[in-house]
């Protein structure tokens, strides 16, 4: 416990949120009638860390020194927290972060990171949410609370359209235009900022960074494919084929749940205005398409502080 002062209680209006992607972490704190009283940003961190010892120690660490911001603020009563690659087994993380906030382990509630961006864009049925950050996936929760996916699969298998994926389809293209030309990248601007991020030219530093980094460290590449769309033609195809991808996830959903409005969102996204322009033109005619910065952890915060008032 990071405040053991026994007259520092929790506020019992005040509810944290926390939204944890692979390429940051967000919390936020709100009072009782929903207004947002503080906000910050920790390192990105990821359920799929859980699986391993240096992984459990980064996210411990993480929160720790999340926690510290927060206590800085107060202490909530309850806490809302959507973490990627949540699978539904959360009872360590629970515990973690009551101890470290000071509170009881049942004010503490966990899901998917994906669980709570949906309630930031829609009421339960109303719509479909499309995500690209680090990953990618598609979310529908129904008019009974069931959430229903499309992708979201994880980097490895998929996730076509988020961060990692456009990172790793520039690394593909320029190395096997190197196989069949070497030193063809001194030529291509994607090539020069790609290298230029990951320490340099030798297919050694791109291997190191595609295969050493965690996920969410890929997925900030993205940013330099986006930064030479204008100049490279690879990188402005690269990124056109990501908004087909996440088109493919509203597709699917579409499919299966009938035609409702699609909001995008998520870091990834926003790189450049070609990846929506691209989504909107994959989707069947007249779906409407919104993209929206969604400020999940306001909502996580917001849901939290409800909890404790309900409570």
């Amino acid at each position: 416990m990071l405040n053991a002062d026994p007259d520092f209680r929790p506020d019992p209006g005040m509810g944290l949120g926390i939204d944890a992607g692979g390429t940051q972490t967000r919390w936020a704190l709100a009072a009782r009638d929903g207004t947002i009283l503080a906000e910050g940003t920790v390192a990105g961190l990821s359920a799929l860390q859980m699986g391993k010892a240096d992984g459990r120690s980064s996210v411990h660490a993480t929160f720790a020194e999340l926690a510290r911001a927060v206590l800085a603020h107060g202490r909530p009563a309850g806490v809302r927290a959507g973490l990627t690659g949540f699978g539904g087994d959360g009872a360590q993380l629970q515990h973690w972060i009551a101890e470290l906030l000071g509170i009881a382990p049942d004010a503490v509630a966990i899901c998917n990171d994906i669980d709570i961006a949906y309630r930031a864009s829609f009421a339960p049925g109303e719509g479909y949410l499309v995500y690209a950050g680090t990953g990618s996936i598609g979310a529908f929760i129904d008019a009974d609370g069931q959430f229903h996916r499309a992708g979201g699969r994880g980097v490895v298998l998929d996730d076509g359209g988020g961060g990692f994926w456009i990172a790793r389809e520039a690394l593909r293209h320029i190395w096997r235009h190197e196989d069949e030309h070497p030193g063809r990248w001194v030529d291509s601007p994607l090539a020069h900022a790609v290298f230029d991020h990951v320490g340099g030219s030798d297919w050694a530093f791109s291997r190191q960074f595609i295969y050493g980094q965690e996920r969410g460290e890929v997925g900030k590449l993205a940013l330099a494919v986006a930064a030479t769309c204008e100049q490279d033609p690879a990188a402005a195809a690269i990124l056109r084929e990501a908004g087909r991808e996440l088109a493919r996830l509203a597709h699917a959903l579409i499919r299966r749940f009938g035609p409702r409005p699609v909001v995008l969102s998520g870091r990834a996204a926003e790189l450049h205005p070609s990846i929506a322009a691209a989504m909107r033109a994959a989707l069947p005619p007249g779906t409407s398409l919104t993209q929206a910065a969604t400020r999940a952890h306001h909502a996580a915060a917001r849901l939290a502080a409800l909890d404790c008032t309900s409570n």
